[in-house]
C-alpha cells in the first residue's frame, strides 16, 4: 500500500436510516456532530434519507417516500415569487 493516501481516522460509525429508523454499524471516516448510544456504546451518527432497508430497488416496493419533503420545499420556494 502507498503510505499517506488512506485517512486515518478510520472508526466505528452509526449509520441510521430515518425512513425507517434502521441503524446500521461500520467502520468510516466520515465527520459528524451527533452521536448515538446502542446497547450501552456511544457511536457518531450519520443520518440517511434513504439505504439499501428503504430504497424501492432493494425492498421491491416501487413508491419512494419523500422524507425530506423537497417537493414541499420546491412549491414554497417558487409560491412565493408568484
Amino acid at each position: 500500500m502507498k503510505k499517506g493516501i488512506h485517512p486515518e481516522t478510520y472508526r466505528l460509525v452509526a449509520f441510521k436510516d430515518m425512513s425507517n429508523e434502521i441503524v446500521f454499524i461500520t467502520r468510516s471516516c466520515a465527520n459528524t456532530k451527533e452521536t448515538i448510544e446502542i446497547e450501552g456504546v456511544e457511536y457518531p451518527v450519520v443520518k440517511l434519507e434513504i439505504s439499501n432497508t428503504s430504497h424501492p430497488f432493494y425492498t421491491g416496493k416501487m413508491k419512494l417516500v419523500d422524507t425530506a419533503g423537497r417537493v414541499d420545499k420546491f412549491y414554497q420556494r417558487y409560491a412565493k415569487k408568484k
